[in-house]
Order: C-alpha cells, then structure tokens, then sequence
C-alpha cells in the first residue's frame, strides 16, 4: 500500500514515527511521512519520502500556561489546515493520522475516500482510570475522569473549529463541525493504535474495542550511526554522567537553566551533559571538565551510558529513559509533560516531578543525588525496561495494516 503518516509538532511528535515508517516499508509498503518543514532531514535520514505541512511548531516552546499553549495550538492548527488537504494525493492507500492531524486528516479522507487509522502517541479518549493527560496528574474519581476527558476533547474541538470550516469549504464538503465529526468517528468505532508503552500507562478497561495500547514507536537510528568522537571520550573519560535536557520547551532560557544545571550538578558531586536543544543551553568554559555541551544525539546511543536523565517528561524522552534502565527527574513544563512525569514517579522510576516553574539548583542538586544513590530508581526503571522489551509497538501497527489490506 502507499502509505502517509501524518504528524505535526514538535521533534517528539514527529521522530517515532520515522521508526514506524521504516517498518512499515520493510513490510513491502510504500511510505510518505508529511510533517511541518524543518523535519524534512528526519525523514530523508530514514529514507522516507517527505511531504511539507505548511506551519511552523516553534511558538509552542515558549507557552508557560495552558491558556498560551492554547492560543499557540489555534494558532499552529489554523496554519496547519491551510495547506493538509495538498499533502494527500490521490495515489494514497491509507492515511495513518496523529493525535494533532487526525481532526484534520478526517474530513480529507471523507473527500478522498480514503482509509485511515489513528496512530496516536498520547491517550485522548476518555477513561475513568485517569484524568485527561493535558489537565495534570490529580484524579477526579472515575466519573469525574470521564467528564474532564470529554471536556477536553470539547476544548480540542474549538481550537480546530475554524480550520476544520475551512479545509471542509476547500474539499468542497458540507458544513460539519469539528465535534459533529469526532462524534461519527468515535461512533464508527474508528481504530487508534497508541503508541506508548503499557508499563506506563495499561490499556484502559473502559475503552472501546478499536482502542488499542502497542508499544512505543522508536525513532530511526541507523545502523552506522555513532556518538560524536567528543561525546564518547566524554563518556569514558569518568562515571557515567547525567544528561540535562529540555527537548523543544524552554526557548530563550538557556543561560538560566544552564546555570541552575551546572550548579546542580556539582551539588550532587556529578559529571553532566547539557542537551542545548530550544532552550540553548551551554555549559562555558569556566564549567571545566565536569560538564559538556551536545545537539541532538539519538536517545537510543547516549541514554544507556548515563546515571540519570533530567528531562521535560515529553513522551518521547520519558520512553527512551524508561528503555535505557535509566532513572529520571522530571521537570514538567506544560501539555501532556505533568502527565508523563506523574507515571514516572508512580513507577518509582523518578522521584515527585519538579514543576518547571519551581527548579532552582539546590532541589535539582538533592533530587539527583537521591535518584543516583538510592537504587531503587535504577531498579525501578531497569523493570520498566524489561517489560518494554518485549513489547512491538511497531510491528503491532504493521499487523493491523495487513488486516486493513486484507
């Protein structure tokens, strides 16, 4: 089949699914990845082909609050709808959709005729185990749950409202509203494919049947890829260090954050690697030997070598630490992070996260002291890790795509 993904956001909303695409190629299917532009090399690198998403994800780095998140999203998914309905052409078979595209995606493959499946990375519909991932950790009890699961998705609906009116007007398609059109799909039993790992979140009990929990999506890491000659002679040059990181959040931060991790770091009596990533942290050249800088590394190469992983509690990251055996502190930011970060500590795997908002180098210093101390995090985490092992998150997607085929 000729198959395109389609994902938007930023680099952890997009990078998995270039370890899907491959194995979906690798199943004989022709693959076209289509996300916003600058993740053209991402696509390239795995030997997918790439169709460009006219908008730019940069502005949700720096949203602080839900309320600028928010404005930030409608913003994005109004760009976002312009121009979705050109990366379909009329050669595709199947439309695997994101949690961000499939409000989109929906109504083009309504115009198309063509099939589609959800391949989400976070769980959005409603269940009474948890509340909504974008809402915190703190739970409402199973009825509340559901109702703040559906106002969510309510909230979700008014921020694609306008471009769904307009894609819908362009496919020369009848008025339907963003949550008229979510309500026929979840009454069709349309399938979603999660792509997160059961030992953080087990499948909902109260889910219906065409909801399905996978197993992560691994990001591609070629087979000659290799750490920098740098980092590696970091690496074995003492103990293993902490990595410091921030992913796509914390733009314009960096000379704070960087110097609340350095500080940290030698409270804690620890070797470090700052992440540059959106934030452009830095250690400089007073920071001696202790503590060096990267750009982006593949999680899969570095995560095994560290002690520890101060992170963002981005799905993406909080997977990969998992999978390392690795012990984490989680410094939420905003989204889904809270959320993430709060199955982290329930599993034992990282201490009570750290709201962004409240890092200073003393609770950093002490929080990655106990978590490389105490070997209960490491135990923790390295259990998580087996159980992931034996999950195909990817090869689950290929199999129900051979069923769609028939």
């Amino acid at each position: 089949m000729r198959i395109l993904i389609a994902t938007a956001g930023s680099r952890g909303d997009v990078a998995p699914y270039t370890g899907l695409g491959v194995a979906l190629r690798r199943a004989g299917h022709e693959v076209a990845l289509a996300a916003t532009e600058g993740f053209a090399p991402l696509a390239a690198e795995a030997g997918l082909e790439f169709r460009p998403l006219p908008a730019d994800h940069r502005g949700h780095g720096g949203a602080r609050s839900q309320r600028e998140l928010l404005r930030a999203a409608a913003s994005f998914v109004t760009e976002l709808g312009e121009g979705f309905a050109d990366a379909v052409d009329g050669g595709t078979d199947l439309l695997l959709l994101s949690a961000t595209t499939a409000p989109l995606g929906w109504h083009v493959a309504e115009a198309t005729g063509t099939p589609s499946l959800g391949v989400y990375l976070q769980p959005t519909a409603p269940t009474g185990d948890f509340p909504p991932t974008v809402t915190g950790t703190r739970s409402l009890g199973r009825f509340g749950n559901r109702a703040a699961g559906r106002f969510a998705l309510r909230m979700a609906d008014r921020v694609f409202e306008p471009a769904v009116a307009r894609l819908r007007a362009r496919l020369e398609l009848p008025a339907l509203t963003a949550t008229r059109m979510r309500r026929h799909r979840d009454e069709s039993g349309w399938p979603v494919l999660h792509g997160f790992s059961t030992a953080l979140v087990p499948r909902p009990s109260d889910w219906a049947a065409g909801l399905s929990v996978t197993g992560p999506w691994w990001p591609y890491v070629g087979a000659d890829r290799r750490l920098p000659a740098e980092l590696e002679d970091f690496l074995t040059a003492g103990p293993p260090p902490v990595l410091v990181g921030f992913g796509s959040m914390a733009a314009g931060e960096g000379e704070r954050l960087s110097g609340i991790a350095v500080r940290a770091l030698r409270r804690a009596g620890l070797r470090g690697i700052l992440q540059s990533g959106s934030a452009g942290l830095a250690a400089d050249g007073r920071d001696g030997h202790d503590v060096m800088t990267v750009g982006d590394v593949p999680h899969a190469l570095l995560f095994p070598r560290l002690a520890a992983v101060v992170h963002h509690a981005g799905a993406g990251t909080t997977a990969a630490a998992l999978r390392a055996g690795v012990p984490s502190v989680a410094v939420p930011v905003a989204a889904d992070q809270p959320f993430w970060a709060g199955r982290l500590a329930a599993l034992g795997a990282a201490p009570a996260p750290i709201p962004f908002r409240s890092l200073t180098a003393e609770g950093l210093g002490d929080a990655l002291a106990r978590v490389v101390r105490e070997p209960s995090y490491a135990t923790a985490a390295a259990v998580a890790a087996r159980h992931m092992a034996a999950e195909d998150g990817a090869g689950a997607v290929v199999a129900a795509v051979r069923r769609l085929a028939g």
